[in-house]
């Protein structure tokens, strides 16, 4: 056997190999935080979203990594009743911070991790841009696409098409419709 020069073993011929590791060693969670890889998840309670939000976790998880949840309310339009569209917007947000609770909640009792919260009120498209270059620190983007029998928005194309050369980091979308072993095997 001979150490090959970043320290690994290698057998010399005629040697029989050396017997592989039979525990993988567990992520480094003591680094320093802005060394580690930060996941950032769009989330709305859909079942593709809760998808995206399962990846990440288990991937943040085996990794050693972070993970923020973004959860983003386009403004309210009411033209000219003021009081109105404050009340829906208030509304709004308690709902949000209440679902990023919740999903909080399921990301420790996944993962032990407890991730960053965040609520912002905007275009989702721009928003998220925002929330990735005030940041810093995010190392990719998870969203969940819906089936197609059941898009709505236009999010995913948007992102692929407006992004795919600006974005420098990398968008990772998961299917909504994958169970959870798939996507437990995946991450």
């Amino acid at each position: 056997m001979f150490m090959s020069m970043n320290g690994g073993l290698w057998a010399r011929r005629g040697e029989p190999a050396a017997a592989a590791p039979s525990v993988i060693p567990l992520p480094d969670r003591s680094a320093d935080p802005a060394e580690r890889f930060k996941f950032l998840v769009c989330v709305d309670g859909s079942p593709q979203s809760r998808a995206a939000l399962r990846f990440a976790a288990l991937r943040a998880r085996n990794t050693g990594g972070l993970l923020a949840l973004l959860h983003i309310c386009e403004p309210v339009d009411c033209h000219g009743w003021m009081r109105v569209a404050d009340t829906m917007e208030a509304e709004q947000r308690e709902e949000a911070e209440c679902l990023l609770q919740d999903l909080a909640g399921e990301v420790w009792a996944l993962t032990g991790i407890r991730p960053e919260l965040n609520f912002r009120r905007g275009t989702i498209g721009t928003e998220i841009l925002e929330a990735i270059r005030e940041d810093g620190d995010i190392h990719a983007l998870v969203v969940g696409a819906a089936p197609p029998s059941a898009r709505k928005g236009k999010l995913i194309s948007w992102l692929a098409g407006e992004l795919a050369g600006s974005l420098d980091i990398p968008l990772v979308i998961v299917p909504g419709n994958l169970t959870e072993r798939q996507i437990d095997r995946l991450a």
